[in-house]
């Protein structure tokens, strides 16, 4: 978790550099050299958690013209200069500010301040259930529906594809069918609802020399559409290392932010399971198949899309194992 921290007094700065040794970060000083207004926007889009030593409002205002969406924003933490009080004032579920304002509060004998509803009350955070247990939420406005539910004394059902360890939480039903209003799901259902996608999937990847973003785009999109896939449940894309300096691959890489994993013919070649065999593909680059045998290994776990193939472009999809559980504090 990258935590950058910006104080503003001599006082807030000692406390600054005391919370960047614990926590760890890494602590600056306003315009020391850097102003507030650019060091804001750098650390809102480059860091996973912002924390502010200073006033409320000085923090409110910085941020405020980079406020986006909850999915999306970095954590947000203001703590006075005399380390007394610990304030998540933005993305406390889904971006962890509340967690991390308690872990402030324990390092420093702070009071944290969370002012979320469910927190207060002690129910069931869906959103940072989601965040705990290493999903992503497509549909971020639909959190608020649940969380009225549960506010307002209701239950809600939750359907998961995967076991989930330990007893469900009060105002939480695990069903098998039926109605949902909660699903922990890798692939978008016919019903609607707020879906929980773990990022578990491995993107495996074969394609010609040359071969452009687009027609890289284009194939995932195929894949996506006939799978069901949710796109965010893709964590990284894996080819042979041959393929490690196609400009078209790392773009499409850097476009959707997911590392570009390599292995070599040999390792491709030990991959266990059954794959779709190529000979043309053998004789080109050393081994019968790239895109599954790359997504078995990048994944560690099963294949559960085989290969699609067109306009030179080969893709798989294994998946990591998963288990989740009903924490939703992080340790």
């Amino acid at each position: 978790m990258i935590v950058r921290l910006i104080s503003f007094t001599d006082k807030g700065e000692a406390l600054a550099r005391k919370l960047a040794d614990l926590l760890p970060g890494a602590a600056d000083r306003c315009n020391a050299p850097e102003p507030l207004t650019p060091w804001t926007a750098r650390w809102f889009a480059g860091a996973d958690a912002l924390v502010f030593v200073g006033a409320a409002g000085i923090a409110v205002r910085a941020i405020a013209p980079h406020v986006s969406s909850k999915a999306t924003d970095p954590a947000v933490v203001v703590v006075d200069e005399g380390g007394r009080f610990a304030v998540p004032i933005l993305s406390g579920h889904l971006g962890g500010a509340n967690d991390l304002a308690r872990r402030i509060g324990a390092l420093l004998g702070a009071e944290p301040v969370v002012t979320t509803a469910t927190d207060l009350r002690g129910l069931f955070p869906v959103d940072q259930w989601a965040r705990v247990q290493h999903c992503v939420i497509p549909e971020p406005e639909r959190i608020k529906g649940v969380s009225a539910r549960l506010l307002a004394g209701e239950t809600v059902a939750l359907r998961s594809d995967w076991p989930i360890s330990g007893p469900p939480p009060e105002g939480v039903r695990v069903v098998r069918e039926g109605r949902w209003d909660v699903a922990l799901t890798l692939t978008r259902p016919e019903e609607e609802g707020l879906c929980l996608v773990p990022r578990i999937a491995t993107l495996g990847v074969g394609c010609r020399r040359g071969t452009e973003r687009a027609a890289l785009e284009g194939a995932l999109q195929t894949l996506l559409d006939r799978s069901r896939v949710f796109a965010q449940a893709i964590c990284k894309v894996c080819t042979i290392d041959i393929k490690q300096g196609e400009p078209g691959l790392a773009e499409f890489c850097r476009a959707r932010g997911l590392p570009l994993e390599t292995f070599s013919a040999g390792a491709l070649a030990g991959a266990e399971g059954e794959f779709s065999a190529s000979p043309f593909v053998e004789r080109t680059v050393g081994v019968d198949n790239v895109c599954e045998r790359a997504a078995v290994l990048g994944s560690g776990g099963a294949l559960v899309w085989k290969k699609t193939a067109g306009n030179g472009v080969t893709m798989a999809l294994a998946l990591a194992p998963f288990a989740p559980d009903w924490r939703w504090k992080d340790e």
